[in-house]
């Protein structure tokens, strides 16, 4: 099943590369990311204990939960790069260059390193060596670098260069990180080797140095940080979210930003199992105030709408951080909103990329009206924003408020004020943006008519269904998580907080 699980995508991934038809192309990757969710949903709920190399792979609680919500968003945004592809590539299409086996480069690109992305992401759920969890991160760096460049403009190459060489350097820290980890099990080593393997670890955790395993938690922390977008460590996030192709933001912050943030957790597992929790726990916390602050104040007066939802997403890598820093229902509500999160990104990113595409510009000033121009997308794009910013009865609501009611618990008032403070500040920002931008005198309409788009009679653009049922699944499923939670759901939430040291 986990062979499975890597090589479908990987597979697909390099077969693309070479496939002469956009038609097949497009086709063999939804294919590719329907056959992984079938995959998914297989193993959730038949072998979730299966492993591979000697436990190197393995799936648990966490590795499914993640997995499922990076499976769910890649389903999405297959679907909606249909279309995509098709109207970018009357922008891209090129003559076959000498030496050059496949035409219409930027699309096969974009379709391979779709699908090897997801193979990395795999691999990041399922490693269970902390060598092979570090090489997956690093993948999925080199995956999507190319996928964040496709418009080939100057400030794309720009952030995908800046995205390469912040992260690269994280990467490394990281790499330090496992040196310091592998220093930790030094008394181990004469006699009976441990395997630098997550559950090994957490079984003899308790006979680890701890002054090792602090500096080990301390350079993760920093170098997997970094690819999470926790502040100060954010600053490749805005630009690449922004240059980047809209499906290619979504899975972005819905998907990626969730592989750092479980590669972080699995260690934080380890310190809460060798009674270290207090000084990671303390850590996460200052981190998570620290970004929500920061994406607080640049979220204020943002004058590019899909860079406020970068920021939004450096707001919400910290909630996630300061969720399992306080711990208890706190921990439990983190892994509730890492999939709350990941849902209403992605449908705000596919709305906004639909929002670009009909106005041409990025600018919160120049885009007024949608809701009359696009009525299903403007109607998704105010949903999306409720959402986000925790309002009921989205899902985000809920998780929002299980952190809330854990900071009290702890007793950490000072805490809570702060966190209820930022993110007061937060909706009052998104929503001027959001706000001036769905309603008023629609702007822009020249460039609508000059592509044929407006209609005059009905009052908006015609929409496809390309552009607004991935979005429209994506909010329905954010809506449903805040009226019910399914149990089985509910279950493996709970599982992957107490396996990953969340409730500690």
């Amino acid at each position: 099943m986990i062979w499975a699980l890597l090589l479908v995508p990987a597979l697909s991934g390099l077969v693309a590369f070479f496939l002469r038809s956009d038609g097949l192309r497009r086709t063999l990757l939804v294919l590719a990311t329907a056959a992984h969710s079938a995959l998914v949903i297989t193993a959730w709920l038949t072998a979730p204990d299966c492993s591979a190399m000697g436990g190197w792979l393995a799936l648990d609680a966490a590795g499914i939960l993640f997995l499922g919500i990076t499976s769910a968003l890649f389903l999405a945004g297959a679907l909606y790069a249909i279309g995509y592809l098709s109207e970018e590539g009357q922008h891209h299409r090129t003559d076959i260059e000498e030496g050059f086996l496949f035409k219409n480069y930027p699309e096969a690109t974009f379709t391979g390193c779709l699908l090897l992305f997801l193979s990395t992401m795999t691999l990041v759920a399922v490693a269970q060596h902390v060598g092979l969890l570090w090489v997956g991160v690093e993948a999925t760096t080199l995956t999507t670098a190319p996928l964040i460049y496709f418009h080939r403009h100057h400030r794309s190459l720009e952030a995908a260069w800046k995205y390469l060489l912040i992260c690269s350097v994280g990467i490394g820290l990281a790499l330090l990180g496992n040196f310091f980890l592998a220093a930790a099990t030094a008394k181990f080593q004469a006699g009976h080797p441990l395997h630098l393997v997550f559950p090994e670890l957490v079984e003899h955790a308790r006979d680890l140095d701890p002054t090792w395993l602090r500096a080990g938690f301390l350079m993760v922390l920093v170098g997997y940080g970094t690819k999470m977008g926790l502040a100060p460590l954010h600053t490749w996030l805005p630009d690449a979210h922004s240059e980047a192709p809209s499906v290619v933001s979504a899975l972005l912050s819905g998907a990626l930003l969730n592989c750092a943030f479980l590669a972080i957790l699995r260690m934080h597992g380890v310190l809460v199992a060798a009674g270290l929790g207090a000084f990671s726990q303390d850590l996460l916390v200052m981190f998570g105030l620290v970004s929500m602050t920061l994406a607080a104040f640049f979220i204020v007066g943002q004058l590019d709408f899909k860079r406020m939802l970068a920021y939004s997403s450096v707001e919400h890598v910290g909630i996630l951080a300061l969720g399992v820093g306080l711990g208890g229902v706190a921990g439990v509500g983190s892994m509730l909103h890492a999939v709350n999160h990941s849902l209403t990104k992605g449908a705000l990113f596919l709305a906004a990329g639909n929002i670009l595409a009909a106005y041409r510009t990025k600018s919160t000033r120049e885009v007024r009206g949608v809701v009359s121009v696009l009525p299903v997308t403007g109607v998704l794009w105010v949903a999306g924003f409720l959402a986000i910013t925790g309002t009921p009865p989205f899902g985000v609501f809920q998780s929002e408020l299980m952190i809330l009611k854990g900071a009290v618990d702890a007793g950490r008032l000072w805490v809570a004020a702060l966190y209820l403070l930022l993110l007061g500040v937060v909706f009052v920002g998104m929503a001027r943006i959001v706000i001036r931008m769905a309603y008023g005198h629609p702007a822009g309409l020249k460039g609508l008519k000059e592509t044929g788009g407006w209609s005059a009679t009905t009052g908006g653009r015609r929409e496809a269904r390309w552009s607004i049922v991935p979005p429209m699944l994506l909010g329905a499923a954010v809506l449903g998580l805040g009226l019910y939670v399914p149990p089985v759901l509910q279950d493996l939430i709970e599982a992957a907080a107490a396996a990953l040291g969340a409730k500690g």
